[in-house]
């Protein structure tokens, strides 16, 4: 192609050839630079010496006053600091990094805590009261930077509140309080239940634990700094905080007391939750909403039987809630690798194991 635009005759001009051999001239220009251009040797400069750099018995002599009884403990910012103060220049500090880097002795040396492998918490209920999931949430008050305490305990399959206070302060004694009346209010068997939260102060204390495995329940912990583990508990506070009417700032214990018991009530027994099919959590907690879900579905039934035009897809069906509800279900990927959804996996470090 090139010898065929060079041999070209010298009344055409480059444009008009390029747009009859389909080439672009930029092209064209490009290659005759690379062409032209003076050949290299292709070495990298990893294999270049640099003639600056300090020959080897610098470096020996550099590696062996790092070595030495005086700055063997030292770093190498402080070695060049006492050289300089004495009048000694040996390098730069950087240098003396990568001299220590070369002979593999550049690192941390202090004693490092391993990195930590946390299974993912993998929780299922296909029935009320199998698993309870809670946390506690600050809820701002007119004075700044006084916050109250809203502990809350959720029922995973159905969504019901089982549980909630309001305390001035955060630990784990309102926690096992909390919890002990919840399980005994609501018959909890040895064996029966597993109490997903995250790993806060009152969630990880010995005393709560303790409690815990006395009661039969078995804790389940999120993961450190994954708010996902613990998605119901979130979403919960999330619909609650942008309710309205929520105040934003409360007067004190006992509004946040009255504004919390109306909500919770609205929350359980009004709520319409758009994650059950429409029932509300205490439709699905109880079992009633089998009843409801036949009322709805005469509705629809008569409805059909009026218009049946207006419903394309067919009869209308109103659609049950989840039979299962899930915390990090496998995925398709984890199912194929044969890891099975049946197992749940604890996630309690191992100081906090008796």
């Amino acid at each position: 192609m090139r010898a065929v635009l060079h041999e070209r005759p010298e009344r055409l001009p480059v444009t008009r050839a390029c747009a009859a051999l389909g080439l672009n001239r930029s092209t064209l220009y490009a290659r005759r630079r690379r062409t032209d251009a003076p050949e290299t040797t292709g070495t990298s400069r990893k294999g270049t010496v640099q003639p600056r750099a300090l020959c080897p018995e610098e470096r020996c002599q550099v590696l062996a006053t790092l070595h030495s009884e005086t700055y063997c403990d030292q770093p190498p910012a402080a070695v060049y600091q006492s050289l300089l103060q004495q009048g000694h220049y040996l390098c730069s500090v950087s240098t003396m990094h990568r001299i220590l880097q070369a002979s593999r002795e550049n690192g941390e040396r202090r004693a490092q805590r391993p990195a930590q492998h946390h299974t993912i918490p993998r929780l299922s209920a296909q029935a009320p009261n199998e698993v309870w999931t809670w946390d506690i949430t600050k809820l701002p008050t007119v004075r700044r930077g006084l916050y109250l305490c809203l502990y809350v305990v959720l029922d995973l399959f159905s969504r019901f509140v089982v549980a909630w206070m309001v305390s001035r302060k955060e630990n784990s004694a309102l926690a096992q309080l909390l919890m002990e009346q919840a399980m005994t209010r609501y018959g909890i068997t040895p064996g029966q239940l597993t109490v997903h939260q995250d790993r806060g102060a009152p969630m990880t204390a010995h005393a709560y634990l303790d409690l815990m495995a006395s009661l039969g329940a078995t804790c389940s912990h999120s993961r450190p700094r994954v708010s996902n583990d613990n998605p119901f508990s979130e979403s919960q506070f999330k619909t609650q905080k942008q309710q309205p009417d929520y105040p934003g700032r409360l007067d004190g214990p006992s509004h946040a007391q009255a504004w919390c018991a109306e909500y919770y009530h609205w929350y359980n027994f009004e709520h319409h939750h758009s994650g059950l099919a429409g029932f509300t959590p205490e439709q699905v907690f109880t079992g009633r909403y089998h009843e409801v879900a036949a009322a709805k579905q005469a509705a629809l039934d008569a409805q059909y039987a009026r218009h049946p035009e207006r419903f394309v897809n067919g009869p209308p069906r109103v659609p049950p809630p989840p039979s299962e509800v899930t915390i990090n279900p496998v995925t398709e990927e984890e199912r194929a690798a044969g890891l099975s959804s049946a197992v749940n996996f604890p996630t309690l470090p191992r100081r906090f194991l008796h």
